[in-house]
């Protein structure tokens, strides 16, 4: 087991500190010691706010601002909160761009607030195991609308995920910087775009999200680190979304041999968009295990066997460096088999000098 000193938050405080009411434009990130991060990210922070919430012609664009409101919530804690009690899709991205752009834009506080206990969700989807997700041939769904339902799925679940983690840990702002409950916001709001993309191209298609069944997996492993703000990040994150990462550029070809163009682009530009995701949990993890004064890759290994949770490839390396996660992280096999290889080589070039030298001493 990890010690309490991996910031395992148990319970909440009785009353948020006073301290918490900072404003956005004075958050900052501080630099982190001896870890590559993503040259993005910097300007994916401070990148104005994103309308484009409508896929065009050409792609995304600006689409008219939803009418629905937040107005009663005086922090993006509180607001958080309503997005993970909202039980219809659409209603939830709508929630969510509104709230951050209400945070965003009008100075309020991280707050705190209670999650629920699971995130509400509509009559449909059925949520099966994913052993019991049936197979395209029988899902009732073409080929590319099959596959648009599955990413549809994965980006609502990340919309609540983003919002549970700064709801859940919001008592324990001082302890994470702003700077954590800003870049969380930001993923949310990025993920509900993602969302309204995949249902606009699945109404085009004839069909929209709830028309088979999806699983529950995601939010399986969210509740395993409820507790736990490093279980989070290492779990979520550098593993479930990092698989975004690898998985995003084998269905843009699948989409593309389908012959449907418009869901590859629109597929291209959300992959494009999760290196910023999976760069904030690196960066945030990293952050976390700095101030413990503990190994972040040792920490990462502890956490995946700790919580069971298993880091399967094909892996989309260069993805995942640019992200800023080591291969020896989540591939240590692969790390070993170089390892082995440069020490053959330095094992052969040892030889050749070798050889070299028992030549140049019998010529002498």
């Amino acid at each position: 087991m990890l010690s309490t000193a991996t910031y395992r938050l148990s319970r909440y405080p009785s009353s948020p500190p006073l301290n918490q009411i900072r404003r956005f434009s004075s958050v900052e990130y501080p630099p982190l010691d001896h870890h590559p991060q993503w040259s993005g990210l910097d300007h994916w922070r401070r990148s104005p706010l994103n309308r484009d919430r409508y896929w065009g012609p050409n792609g995304p664009i600006e689409e008219k601002p939803s009418e629905i409101e937040v107005s009663s919530c005086s922090s993006l804690a509180e607001m958080g909160a309503v997005v993970l009690s909202s039980s219809d899709p659409l209603t939830k991205a709508n929630l969510t761009h509104l709230a951050y752009t209400k945070w965003r834009l009008g100075d309020l506080p991280v707050g705190f607030s209670h999650p629920p206990s699971r995130p509400a969700r509509p009559p449909k989807p059925q949520l099966v195991s994913p052993k019991e997700i049936p197979p395209p041939k029988s899902s009732g769904l073409p080929l590319n609308a099959y596959m648009l339902h599955n990413l549809a799925h994965v980006e609502l679940n990340a919309i609540d995920l983003a919002w549970d983690t700064i709801v859940r840990f919001s008592p324990y702002i001082d302890l994470l910087d702003e700077g954590f409950f800003a870049d969380f916001a930001h993923v949310a709001d990025d993920e509900s775009r993602h969302f309204t993309w995949c249902t606009q191209r699945l109404a085009e298609l004839g069909f929209s999200y709830g028309d088979m069944a999806a699983h529950s997996f995601l939010w399986r492993e969210c509740e395993k680190s409820s507790d736990d703000v490093a279980a989070r990040l290492a779990v979520i994150p550098l593993v479930q979304e990092a698989r975004g990462l690898d998985a995003g550029p084998r269905l843009v070809n699948k989409l593309m041999g389908f012959g449907d163009h418009r869901t590859s682009n629109i597929v291209a530009k959300i992959a494009n968009e999760e290196v910023a995701h999976v760069a904030v949990g690196v960066y945030w993890f990293v952050s976390v295990c700095q101030k413990m004064g503990r190994a972040p890759a040792s920490t990462f290994t502890e956490i995946l066997q700790e919580y069971n949770v298993e880091v399967k490839g094909p892996f989309n390396h260069s993805a995942r460096q640019e992200a800023g996660i080591p291969k020896e992280w989540y591939d240590p096999l692969s790390t070993t088999k170089e390892e082995n290889k440069l020490s053959k080589v330095h094992d052969r070039l040892a030889c050749i000098i070798l050889m070299e030298q028992e030549n140049s001493s019998l010529g002498k």
